[in-house]
Order: C-alpha cells, then structure tokens, then sequence
C-alpha cells in the first residue's frame, strides 16, 4: 500500500517520502497516528505542488542571502572599546558586540551566525566570516576604535 508520510517515522521514511508499505502497519499504525496519508493522484498533486513551492522559498532564501552578503562585504562596522598601551584592548569584541553594531546599521543578524575564532583582543580592522546560508558566507570588516 503506497503512502506519503506526514512526518518522519524512524526506520520507514522522512516527511513527504512516498512508500510502499505493507497494509496491515499502514492501516494500524500510521493512519489512526496521523503519521502517513494515503498516496491517491490528488494527494500526489498537492505533494508535487508543496514539494515545487518549497523549492521556490528556498531559493528566494538563498538570493536574499547573497544580496545581504554583498551588502555586509562593502560595509565596515565600528566596535568601540576600551584600550591599554600598543593598541591591546581591555577584555575582548564578542560575536554579540558585533551583532549589536550590526542592529544599530538596521542589519539583523543572530549573533551565533557570526564565526569569530577567537574574540579580537587588539584595535584595528579584522576580518570576520557571517554564515548567512548554508550555502552563502560573507567576509566581513570590523573596525575596533578606542573609545
């Protein structure tokens, strides 16, 4: 018996798969849980249309991310703090401080989707990498000025 599941089902299948199962596990289990629905022609279309639009969203994702990477790539962002003598900073310019300055630009981005190695710790400009897609990264400029 073919179905389409509605959400994964470990060992059988992942969300929108279409399998074949064996009558009695379909009628028993997966039906009455609301874990599989039958695959007739009409539940087919509507997959084929869900599976089409889904496609297009992540699409529009994916140009959305490379235009904001572009944007980030031409902009640098001023992080100001606290320094000693020979330009060493007092603490350290965090991923979060990053984000901040990036909201006061009116540019949201989450503060985990910026890849810092460590946090910088001198005055100057560095280069840091935001992951805005999986498939889209940006180099970005940061500029640490004493406050």
């Amino acid at each position: 018996m073919k179905v389409i599941f509605l959400q994964d089902v470990k060992g059988q299948g992942k969300k929108g798969e279409v399998k074949d199962l064996s009558e009695g596990y379909v009628r028993n289990f997966l039906l009455p849980k609301g874990l599989a629905k039958l695959a007739s022609e009409g539940n087919l279309k509507t997959l084929e249309v869900q599976n089409a639009s889904e496609v297009k969203r992540k699409q529009k994702e994916k140009e959305d991310a490379q235009a904001l990477a572009k944007r980030l790539e031409e902009l640098t962002v001023i992080v100001k703090a606290k320094s000693g003598e020979g330009g060493r900073l007092f603490g350290a310019v965090t991923s979060k401080q990053i984000a901040d300055a990036l909201a006061g630009q009116g540019i949201k981005i989450d503060k985990r989707k910026i890849e810092l190695d460590d946090p910088i710790r001198t005055l100057g400009v560095t280069q840091v990498i935001v992951k805005l897609h999986p498939e889209v990264k940006a180099k970005m400029s940061v500029q640490t000025a004493e406050e």
